[in-house]
């Protein structure tokens, strides 16, 4: 049965040409060269947050070390993590937003996000072009069956747990998180995105910015705020300008510039700064710093990011947050996405560290992520699919169409940033090929924009859809409800909420689709696990 569900999505920016991007950037790298990097700004800042009066953000910090980042690791008497929760609030949900005109803006949006994504993995096979021509043999994912939830012994039992908000009020698909960041700490509202691995927050003097909600960041009004040299080991993980400016004082703060497609980029200094989390152990809660975390400090940014103050990373490089801050949960995060037409009380969350919950949950099963490959981009979350079934027939889709190809291209990746899920033709043809022969007694919509197929479900209480599933290579299972791939646009129109991509493009499964699963990403045991679950309750 089909739950009448609505969508929200993003408003686009008419964004300023590249050109003009690029030659702002080139101001400022130029004052770096010349160590003229003061500006003046009458950007005000947003005061500083008020806590309970038993927090002492001075209490416990981690090393102030510059060879490395160093975090929090405040233990319990037992020698478990404490379990660190941060409660936000929800937006409300426009009410006036058309669903057929929100899913098209979302669908130009996710379009930009796929380039990018391309972007880098075409970047990523330029870099292996050498090595690959030394290889005789063509790669091939080697595919483990993934542990049982039982073998589960990271050790961790403290934990992170943030509220998520969704974007539908901001037009937008992707998900937010409230942080507070600098000394004393301030309230931002960043994307979550687990395609990419870049920390970064609109920094005053801000010469080139997106609106945002609320003051941008002022690293003047910080006493934690540092710097990271261009000399420091560290500034080899960002990217720099092009061509790259030479360092030539020990000083001199290193540029980064880190893009997500034709009109989305930031630019800035590379820096630190202390992020501040609430540890609860024991049903007590205190706030403490973490210290030294890696993040950009944007004064150019440009794109699809209305609303927000910047953007946290969750990828699988060193710079993620999720990757920082393993010292803190160990080496898994998860999230649960409540469904966008929920209550606006009812928030997503997201949760670093073990949750016993799910690993007990009956209904959990874990496919293996692949790891190690050269052909693979470090940042994404890779998966194997095997096939795909509609209506409990599995679907004639070529394998060679799921391979994670030895030029980079092909492969499946889960990912947060994008709204819809997204298969490489052949396999979308073949699955709405698969769901037009098995839906019948509902006329279908001939030549409705964006989806296809789309069906006038006119007088019909509950509405009877084919089911559908993916079965990954070492035999795991992931069903989904209706509602997680069927997408109404009009009062008596229904759609299939998936779309294609270029054959030996990546195929994605996103956040659309990831609706009341609770989603777990063990990046020691390689492997992501996904249980249904009513994520209002969790």
């Amino acid at each position: 049965m089909l739950v009448r569900v609505s969508l929200g999505l993003l408003v686009l920016f008419l964004s300023i040409s590249y050109a003009a991007f690029e030659a702002t950037a080139r101001i400022h790298y130029d004052r770096i060269k010349t160590g003229n990097t003061n500006s003046n700004s009458n950007i005000s800042s947003l005061a500083g947050i008020e806590f309970p009066n038993h927090m002492s953000f001075n209490a416990v910090s981690s090393s102030t070390s510059t060879n490395g980042c160093s975090y929090l690791n405040d233990d319990d008497d037992d020698g478990s993590k404490k379990i660190v929760k941060l409660h936000l609030k929800q937006r409300q949900i426009d009410s006036k937003t058309e669903p057929k005109s929100s899913v098209l803006k979302s669908t130009m949006r996710d379009s930009i996000r796929i380039q990018a994504l391309h972007t880098r993995v075409i970047e990523k096979k330029n870099q292996n072009a050498i090595s690959r021509l030394n290889k005789q043999s063509s790669l091939k994912p080697v595919i483990e069956k993934a542990a049982a939830p039982e073998s589960y012994t990271d050790g961790f039992s403290g934990q992170l747990v943030a509220t998520l908000e969704s974007g539908v009020s901001l037009g937008s698909g992707e998900y937010f998180i409230d942080v507070f960041i600098g000394t004393p700490p301030k309230h931002f509202s960043l994307i979550l995105d687990t395609g990419s691995d870049l920390n970064w927050i609109q920094c005053v003097p801000c010469y080139d910015c997106f609106e945002q909600t609320g003051p941008y960041y002022d690293p003047n009004e910080s006493s934690s705020y540092r710097n990271i040299s261009c000399q420091d080991p560290r500034c080899n993980l960002v990217s720099p300008p092009d061509p790259p400016l030479p360092c030539k004082t020990e000083n001199q703060t290193c540029p980064y510039y880190y893009w997500y497609g034709d009109s989305s980029n930031t630019t800035g200094d590379f820096a630190v700064e202390t992020f501040t989390v609430n540890l609860t152990s024991k049903g007590n809660s205190e706030f403490k710093p973490v210290e030294n975390v890696m993040f950009g400090c944007g004064h150019w940014n440009r794109g699809l990011f209305h609303g927000a103050a910047g953007l946290l990373g969750l990828g699988r490089g060193p710079l993620s947050f999720a990757s920082q801050l393993q010292s803190l949960y160990g080496h898994s995060f998860s999230y649960c996405l409540v469904d966008r037409n929920s209550d606006t009380n009812v928030s997503s969350k997201l949760i670093f560290g073990e949750d016993k919950a799910l690993l007990n949950h009956p209904n959990l099963n874990f496919t293996s992520l692949l790891t190690g490959k050269e052909n693979s981009v470090d940042t994404f979350y890779y998966v194997q699919i095997k096939s795909i079934l509609v209506g409990g027939d599995i679907l004639p889709i070529p394998e060679e169409t799921w391979r994670l190809s030895t030029d980079g291209t092909g492969g499946t990746i889960v990912d947060s940033g994008t709204t819809l899920s997204y298969f490489a033709d052949p396999t979308y043809k073949i699955i709405k090929e698969a769901f037009v022969n098995k839906t019948k007694g509902y006329p279908l919509l001939k030549n409705f924009p964006i989806l296809n197929p789309c069906y006038n479900v006119s007088g019909i209480e509950n509405v009877e859809l084919p089911d559908f599933g993916i079965e990954f290579l070492d035999g795991a299972l992931w069903n989904f409800p209706v509602e997680n791939y069927f997408i109404w646009l009009e009062d008596d129109v229904v759609c299939l909420a998936i779309l294609g991509t270029p054959r030996s493009a990546l195929s994605i499964i996103g956040n659309y689709q990831q609706q009341n699963f609770h989603i777990l990403y063990d990046t020691k045991k390689s492997r992501l696990g996904y249980a249904p679950m009513k994520c209002a309750d969790v």
